[in-house]
């Protein structure tokens, strides 16, 4: 049995139950640096737990290519988890609401060029997935002594394409 995906343009509005959109869309909050600078404050909802902190990684993930097989969804219950890519190329974004405990029906995503996201705390996705090397990304997310993973197999999988 196959069942498909279409993976669909990133929104703030389609994306706001999963996460945010971390883009310089629209006009800036205010300008610093003497005028020289724009600032598009606060995007993100970070939230790392009672037992967590902020840690800021780098990740060099091999690209992948549409039509994606998708095989595996995680979450991050103890915090939220964002990626900040660190090229101009798109990435796809696999999401999916919590049900019980399991992931949902999945939902996928194409960013657009110099769009990050931000995963709410216990949002189900996929691995992170450039579609273009090199797939480095810069990622913020908790660091902590307790468990903040699960995992789900997903069978049969789910085909994704644009």
């Amino acid at each position: 049995m196959t069942r498909r995906i279409l993976a669909l343009q990133m929104t703030h509005e389609a994306f706001a139950p999963f996460g945010d959109i971390l883009d310089a869309s629209g006009s800036p909050d205010k300008m610093i640096n003497g005028g020289l600078c724009g600032r598009h404050h606060d995007l993100a909802s970070l939230d790392f737990g009672p037992q967590g902190r902020a840690g800021i990684s780098i990740f060099d993930a091999q690209a992948r290519s549409l039509p994606y097989s998708l095989t595996l969804l995680e979450r991050h219950p103890e915090g939220s988890q964002a990626f900040i890519p660190m090229t101009a190329a798109p990435f796809l974004v696999i999401v999916a609401a919590d049900e019980d405990g399991k992931p949902g029906l999945p939902h996928a995503f194409v960013t657009e060029p110099y769009q990050g996201i931000n995963l709410h705390r216990g949002t189900w996705h996929g691995v992170l997935t450039p579609l273009a090397n090199p797939g480095l990304f810069a990622v913020v997310d908790r660091i902590g002594s307790t468990t903040n993973l699960d995992e789900h197999d997903i069978d049969p999988p789910y085909i994704i394409s644009a």
